[in-house]
């Protein structure tokens, strides 16, 4: 499964960048990742991807029960996953329905840089644990 990571703006050639490059480079998973503009819509949803909301109204995973999701949305064939970070003043409320998954790093607001960076750790976390790498502790 192709693992998406789907922002608003750039992020430039800073720390969050750098750390963001870090964690992506480690995934053994397809990982790709688009920049949009204001007036850019999200990419196209097909019937095999997943659209995954980074709000801080959505759900609070463990690393355990987010690696348990990608784990069994790979194993039911869904393709790519959409990580959708938004707009400056957040999504919708038809945005958080239509999504498989609204999540939050907490009920905090974050800056999009560090969500990209807090994501891509998540990402490289989860793949980790489902490859059974020892990267991960549980407490």
């Amino acid at each position: 499964m192709r693992l998406h990571i789907v922002a608003r703006g750039k992020i430039g050639r800073g720390a969050e960048a750098a750390l963001v490059d870090t964690y992506l480079k480690r995934i053994a998973w397809p990982v790709k990742i688009s920049e949009l503009g204001d007036a850019q819509a999200v990419p196209a949803r097909a019937h095999d991807t997943l659209h995954i909301i980074l709000d801080e109204r959505g759900e609070s995973l463990t690393s355990r029960q987010f690696a348990d999701r990608l784990q069994r949305w790979r194993d039911e064939g869904k393709r790519e996953a959409h990580f959708l970070i938004g707009p400056a003043d957040g999504f919708g409320d038809e945005d958080r329905r239509q999504a498989d998954l609204t999540m939050s790093f907490g009920k905090a607001t974050w800056p999009h840089l560090l969500v990209r960076a807090m994501l891509a750790e998540q990402l490289w976390r989860a793949t980790s644990i489902i490859a059974g790498h020892p990267y991960h502790r549980e407490a």
